[in-house]
């Protein structure tokens, strides 16, 4: 049997039946909801993992960038010296 036969057979029971029809329509919709809403969740939690890792990725990045930028900055101030000296001799 379907649940629609199910509440139809319901419904022949009268206003006891019609209500008892209405509450497992009810119920049978907020379980539906329940579930989108358990599947949101889940979701949620495995997004907010990967995000976790991109930001862990670019931090990295960043310091990796700014590792190398005063990297790059100590030898172009170690070429002006050179160039200085060189110039002065």
């Amino acid at each position: 049997m379907t649940f629609v036969g199910f509440m139809t057979d319901l419904t022949n029971f009268g206003a006891a039946g019609l209500m008892g029809a209405m509450w497992l329509c009810e119920r049978r919709i907020n379980q539906r909801r329940e579930q989108q809403l358990t599947e949101a969740h889940d979701r949620i939690g495995r997004d907010e993992e990967r995000l976790k890792g991109m930001m862990e990725v670019v931090e990295q990045n960043t310091s990796a960038v700014t590792r190398f930028a005063e990297t790059q900055r100590q030898v172009a101030e170690a070429l002006k010296d050179l160039a200085r000296e060189m110039n002065h001799h």
